[in-house]
This record gives C-alpha cells, sequence and structure tokens, in this order.
C-alpha cells in the first residue's frame, strides 16, 4: 500500500486540494452553524415549545361600546368553528372551556391568610405548553392541578410581595404550595386542594385539566349550555396576510403578541433555511472541486492504475490511497467545522444569556448530528465515484 501511495501521490495538485479544504470547510460551518444557532434562538421566541415550534393564535369575539359584542353573542357557535377548521391556514382548533360555577381559592403565607374569587378554563392537552407529567386529575384524590399564566407570577412578586413585605416566590417553590379550592354551584359545595403543575407563556388564563373542567361542569353546573367564547387556532405561519383579513371580515379579535412572536419565528425559519441553504450550495460546489481534482488526478495516472492492474493489483487496493485521501480530508474539515462552531456559539450564547437569563441553554446536538450526517453522505460519495472509476480502468483492461 505504502509503494502504491508513492507512485500515485506524485500527480497530486495541492492547490486544487487546499481550494476544496478550504471551500469545503467554509459550507461546512455555515450549514452546522445555521442550524445551530437556530436551534439555540428559537426558544427566545417560542419558549416551551419544542425545535419546530406550532404557531398559535388565540382568538375571541370584539367587545364594541358599553360591553356589547361585535355579532351580538359573545360565544363561537359551532358553525364558527366549524368555518375557521375550513379555512386554508388553518391546521387545528382548540376551544376554551369556561366553568360555569364559582371557584374561590385561599392559601396561608407567614399567619396570613389570603383568598380569593377566580376562575378556571381549560384547552385540549395538546395546546398546553408544559409538560403533561403532573397534568392528570382523579376524581377520588381530590386533587386539582392548576397552570398559571408566568406573569401572574412576576406581578406577584414584584408587585403585591414587595409592598406588603411578603417573600417573593420561584416557580419551583410555587410547585410545592397547596392551595384551598372552594368549588360551588346549584346546591353543592365541594373542596380541593390545588396544586401548581406549571407555568404558560403562551395561555393568559388559569388552566385545569380538560378532564376535570368537564366533570365539574356536569357537577355543579348541570344542564347548563357550555359554549365557549375564546378559540386557541393553530395555524401554518401567522405571517400569512388571509388570517388578519378573515378575523377582520368576521369580527374577532387576537392576541397581538402571540401573532408577533409567531411572526418572529416564521422568519426567522425563512432566514435560517436561506442561511442553510447558501451553506449546502458552497459544500455542493466544493464536493465538485474535489470530484473533479481526483478525476483530474485519476487522469493523470491512468497508465500507472492500469499496469498496476495488469500485476496483479485489486481495483479496490489502487482506490484506497484516494479513498484514504478524500476520507481525512473530510474528517479534518468536520473536527474543525465542529470547533469553529462552538466557539461562536458560544460567544453569541453569552449574549443572549444577558439578555435573557431564564432561557435554558440547549446541546450541540443538532451540530453534531448534521456535520456526521454530511460527512458520511460526502464520503460515501467520494468513495462510489473513485471505485467507479478505477473499476471502468480494469473492466477495459480484461
Amino acid at each position: 500500500m505504502r509503494l502504491v501511495w508513492k507512485l500515485l501521490r506524485q500527480h497530486i495538485s495541492f492547490p486544487q486540494l487546499a481550494g476544496f479544504f478550504f471551500a469545503n470547510l467554509c459550507g461546512m460551518v455555515i450549514v452546522l452553524l445555521s442550524v445551530q444557532f437556530y436551534k439555540d434562538v428559537l426558544p427566545v421566541f417560542t419558549e416551551g415549545d419544542s425545535f419546530m415550534k406550532k404557531d398559535y393564535i388565540i382568538v375571541s369575539k370584539k367587545v364594541s361600546t358599553l360591553g356589547s359584542f361585535v355579532g351580538k353573542s359573545s360565544t363561537f357557535s359551532e358553525q364558527d368553528i366549524a368555518e375557521i377548521k375550513e379555512q386554508p391556514f388553518t391546521k387545528g382548533v382548540g376551544v376554551f372551556m369556561p366553568s360555569l360555577f364559582k371557584v374561590s381559592a385561599g392559601m396561608e403565607m407567614q399567619g396570613l391568610h389570603m383568598s380569593t374569587a377566580m376562575f378556571f378554563e381549560s384547552v385540549p392537552d395538546e395546546y398546553v405548553d408544559v409538560n403533561l407529567d403532573r397534568w392528570k386529575f382523579n376524581e377520588n384524590e381530590r386533587v386539582v392541578p392548576i397552570i398559571i399564566p408566568r406573569n401572574y407570577l412576576n406581578l406577584y412578586n414584584f408587585g403585591f410581595a414587595q409592598t406588603r413585605s411578603l417573600p417573593q416566590l420561584s416557580e419551583g417553590l410555587m410547585g410545592m404550595v397547596n392551595l384551598d379550592i372552594r368549588l360551588s354551584g346549584g346546591s353543592r359545595t365541594e373542596s380541593f386542594k390545588g396544586r401548581i403543575a406549571g407555568f404558560s407563556n403562551r395561555l393568559n388564563t388559569i388552566l385545569v385539566p380538560e378532564a376535570f373542567m368537564r366533570w365539574a361542569n356536569s357537577v355543579f353546573a348541570l344542564g347548563q349550555n357550555c359554549e365557549p367564547s375564546r378559540l386557541i387556532v393553530e395555524v401554518d405561519h401567522p405571517a400569512d396576510d388571509r388570517i388578519p383579513q378573515f378575523f377582520k371580515d368576521k369580527g374577532y379579535d387576537a392576541e397581538d403578541d402571540k401573532l408577533d412572536a409567531g411572526k418572529t419565528a416564521w422568519f426567522l425559519k425563512v432566514i435560517a433555511g436561506i442561511v442553510l441553504s447558501v451553506g449546502l450550495l458552497i459544500s455542493t460546489l466544493s464536493f465538485y472541486i474535489l470530484m473533479l481534482s481526483i478525476y483530474l488526478l485519476l487522469q493523470k495516472n491512468t497508465v500507472k492504475l492500469e499496469n498496476l492492474l495488469l500485476i496483479g493489483y485489486t481495483p479496490v487496493k489502487v482506490a484506497m490511497p484516494y479513498q484514504l485521501l478524500t476520507f481525512s480530508l473530510n474528517m479534518i474539515i468536520l473536527l474543525l467545522s465542529l470547533g469553529i462552531v462552538v466557539y461562536v456559539r458560544t460567544i453569541y450564547m453569552n449574549r443572549i444569556g444577558q439578555l435573557f437569563p431564564r432561557l435554558e441553554e440547549g446541546s450541540l446536538w443538532p451540530a453534531y448530528v448534521v456535520g456526521i450526517l454530511l460527512f458520511i453522505v460526502v464520503s460515501l460519495l467520494n468513495m462510489v465515484v473513485v471505485n467507479r472509476k478505477v473499476a471502468s480502468l480494469w473492466m477495459r483492461k480484461k
């Protein structure tokens, strides 16, 4: 193998290999960095959701003067919901189910008893943006899981607690607090324990499991009709011009902050896709440069290759030096690319951490997975091309 390598490396063009090396390095870095940056930055706009966030819009009917509603009804009928589902931008519709009974909640803190009247709503579990492990209700246990908006906790910590010299509460501590819940309706009054199961960034309401809400409405509001006054609509992307036009025509209102966050996330996807496409294009061109270099090298060594095949060397042994060369180059490019991505990521994550202290730092697995996949694909293509070229020479001499 060493003698074969010494014989074949005489016509290697180092400038061509260097061109391939740096072009492929740039392409690989752009691809890996765009994927990793997208994964790291997306939670800034979509906290609590997965890598490819679904876009949701909270919809209600507009209120006109003196508390009356545009369209005369504050609730959505089955026809209204069906019409929204039929729109081309709609992927799914969830219903906010309100409580039809009275709710009061209280808790003890440093000898001070606090209680207040409140309300409950529920949505289907797939629209809840917290961990669902504790999102279960059992009639026999008399414990109600509750999700509250994260801004409610901020209002308590930085408003109510400071003015009354009460301790500020962390999310973890709130998860251990038990609330005294009293439900009343009709001729029945029952007590439950409330447990904070999480904090929502998406839903600005006090949530309970849908199973509990159906049970409670049937027990404390028997015979009353439950019509939703709000909907949660999953859309393809909230930047679609048809969405605001449809809502305007129907007199519906949407939460603007959710719409803006969804638009930002969608534009982030578009930008990341463009950058990723540029990186893939550069990597493809660099791969073409390498193949051109290998073909020129094989062409220059045609006579030597044919002689080696005639004296008994197999096509596999003849192709091995070229395959090792491309494999080594691709491996060095992968390692350097990952090193550059780690270095650049450290810089921008420090800045993001200063702007968003609560943002949890993700892992580097997107860059690792994509980098390894590109390395495998490019290396296999290199091997196939070299093997086919050498095999064609061998077949010609048989």
